[in-house]
């Protein structure tokens, strides 16, 4: 699997499964586009791919922001000529019983969520299209497929995600542009550690594996759809999650 050549912008690259996706795609030799909204962690990402020998830079931008993400995009392509993989990871929670949720965290989640990879996608295809190949991967979840109780506005956003990738998939498919979604199920990050341990130690009852999957569980996945390993797959749902979903 090489990436050389190949230019990847990965969205909420500073931390957990974005951050481990750009350092997974760099490794393979891809140039690294990676932007979120901490500075200090997106620069300390691109000192670690620099000093292995890879390329990458840093885009402080907020996703939320539409202005933010045309300019980030704008800079990316001046810089390396070109976006070959996107990978529409950022996203956020705001938890909260459906009676109780207030609109402005129903509209921070769909719009972090959902809205900002519609508009990833929408700057990043020209460049795609221009030169006849792509790859999108929209980083869902499994509450997306399933649902889950407290998590209306979150697993709404991710099944929008679904519905997305499908759409984009049959519109850009004719110019060898592919759009897939990874699904992942419960991953150690930064999200989850805040959790009970006893909400994690049910979660894995629940999980045929018997364990909590790793960001490197899910960036294997992102990194098999951007190859041309995976040249005939598209509008498909990689599910990473341990067998806690199937079918």
């Amino acid at each position: 699997m090489s990436f050389s050549g190949r230019v990847a912008l990965v969205t909420g690259a500073s931390q957990g499964i974005g951050r481990t996706c750009a350092l997974r795609l760099a490794q393979e030799g891809a140039s690294v586009a990676a932007a979120a909204r901490n500075q200090e962690k997106l620069d300390q990402l691109v000192a670690e791919i620099s000093s292995a020998g890879g390329q990458a830079a840093s885009f402080a931008v907020d996703v939320a922001d539409e202005e933010q993400i045309k300019s980030a995009v704008k800079t990316a392509v001046a810089q390396f000529g070109k976006i070959d993989i996107l990978v529409n990871n950022a996203g956020i929670t705001r938890d909260q019983l459906v009676m109780r949720m207030k609109r402005s965290d129903w509209d921070a989640v769909v719009q972090t969520n959902l809205t900002a990879a519609y508009l990833c996608i929408q700057q990043v295809v020209p460049s795609m299209l221009k030169q006849r190949w792509g790859r999108i991967i929209n980083v869902t979840s499994v509450f997306g497929q399933m649902g889950q109780a407290g998590q209306a506005n979150y697993a709404a956003s991710k099944a929008g995600l679904i519905g997305l990738t499908m759409a984009i998939a049959r519109e850009v498919g004719s110019r060898n542009i592919t759009c897939n979604a990874v699904a992942p199920g419960f991953i150690e990050t930064a999200m989850t550690a805040v959790l009970s341990e006893e909400f994690k130690q049910n979660a894995v009852k629940q999980i045929p594996l018997g364990r909590v999957g790793t960001p490197e569980d899910v960036a294997s996945a992102v990194a098999f759809l951007a190859s041309d390993q995976a040249s005939y797959i598209t509008g498909h749902v990689l599910s990473v999650n341990g067998g806690m979903l199937m079918g």
